[in-house]
């Protein structure tokens, strides 16, 4: 099923409401993956000069640009693809250039400009890359980006990339963003820029005037947020995604269209840490708990990784859903740390406001060393 055919058919079953911007941006990305699938010339499918290598999608946030881009990944029949959050891919290459100084001091190779080799290793890894949430503050990324993705375009590599901001406005203010202009034209130049327009904030829309914390924990909670899953999510099959950070990998089962949904358990029980929950909340825009419990005493260390957790989702911006066997302010009462989990619960309250919901998700710092990319 093409991107645009899967569009459609979240609309006609009524998973999502239609809209005539989100079906405009379907039917460009439904042509690039004709490309892709059929081999058909780009300049013959979007009729330019220049032929684009792929899709600059930019709109306000929750318009749909990651659903839409979602759809498109996990509709192409390509096995080489790769869909990640941009500062994720960015820290990763940036660990490749320090991997092949470390390999010119040894002698292992060449001196040289790195961006080429590290370049070639990720083609052969990916025809296709998928960047959510395109953003430029760090002035290491501005420096090497022009030369990356010229060499990105040479190795034949298709890009589809998210963002908030038209290409102008990239990296406005930055220190020497005079340098980083060649990269904005090659931008411009060699991706079809399509902005998204829809009229409302879908997501807003979706979680607005709705409960997102049921009690207590059981048969008809949990049926409520089976319910809040599929409307955030249109239906939209999960897909698994991989967190990995610095070795380790936590592999989250639930996830569709930016929402993630796990167990208690498997947050606060399992031994994790803020280097976790900071990816998590860097990833995903909502994230759904189920069975969080009444923590006694001795389960201090859980109610620590809670904590955590919370601070992170919040900071972040992320909108939480959860069920639960109490209202926030009974979940740990008594034991060691519980008066200061009391601003844990005043975030938990929070984070229920109208005015938290409408707050757009921040996912402009990932961890170092942190990859996020979906599991095929």
């Amino acid at each position: 099923m093409s991107p645009e055919k899967a569009y459609q058919a979240l609309v006609a079953k009524g998973a999502i409401v239609e809209d005539v911007a989100q079906a405009q941006a379907a039917a460009q990305l439904d042509r690039l993956f004709s490309v892709l699938t059929e081999r058909r010339s780009l300049r013959h499918i979007f009729q330019k000069k220049q032929s684009p290598r792929g899709i600059y999608l930019y709109g306000d946030v929750g318009r749909g640009k990651s659903m839409l881009m979602d759809l498109f990944f996990e509709q192409l029949p390509l096995r080489k693809k790769r869909r990640v959050h941009f500062h994720a891919f960015m820290q990763e290459v940036h660990e490749r250039i320090f991997k092949w100084r470390q390999l010119e001091k040894k002698g292992a190779v060449k001196q040289g400009d790195p961006i080429p080799p590290v370049a070639k290793e990720i083609a052969a890894e990916a025809s296709v890359l998928c960047f959510d949430e395109f953003q430029v503050k760090d002035i290491a990324d501005a420096s090497i980006l022009g030369r990356l993705f010229t060499q990105f375009f040479e190795a034949g590599i298709t890009i589809v990339v998210t963002s908030n901001r038209h290409p102008d406005d990239l990296y406005k203010g930055g220190l020497h963003r005079d340098r980083f202009l060649p990269f904005i034209a090659l931008v411009k130049d060699s991706l079809l820029i399509c902005e998204l327009t829809a009229a409302k904030d879908f997501r807003l829309n979706r979680l607005s005037g709705h409960p997102v914390w049921f009690t207590p924990v059981g048969i008809s909670s949990r049926e409520h947020l089976d319910a809040r899953f599929k409307d955030l999510t249109g239906g939209v099959a999960c897909q698994p995604v991989r967190l990995s950070l610095k070795g380790r990998v936590w592999d989250i089962a639930e996830t569709a269209l930016g929402v993630a949904r796990m167990r208690y358990e498997h947050l606060c029980v399992e031994h994790r840490g803020a280097g976790d929950y900071l990816a998590l909340a860097q990833r995903f825009h909502t994230v759904i708990i189920d069975g969080i419990p009444r923590l006694t005493k001795d389960k201090r260390n859980e109610a620590v990784r809670f904590v955590t957790l919370i601070d992170a989702l919040y900071e972040h911006k992320v909108k939480l859903l959860a069920s639960a066997d109490s209202e926030p302010a009974q979940i740990y009462p008594d034991g060691d740390g519980a008066f200061e989990f009391q601003r844990t619960v005043s975030r938990l309250m929070e984070m229920r406001s109208e005015a938290y919901l409408a707050l757009a998700h921040m996912s402009d710092e990932a961890p170092s060393g942190t990859e996020l990319t979906n599991v095929s």
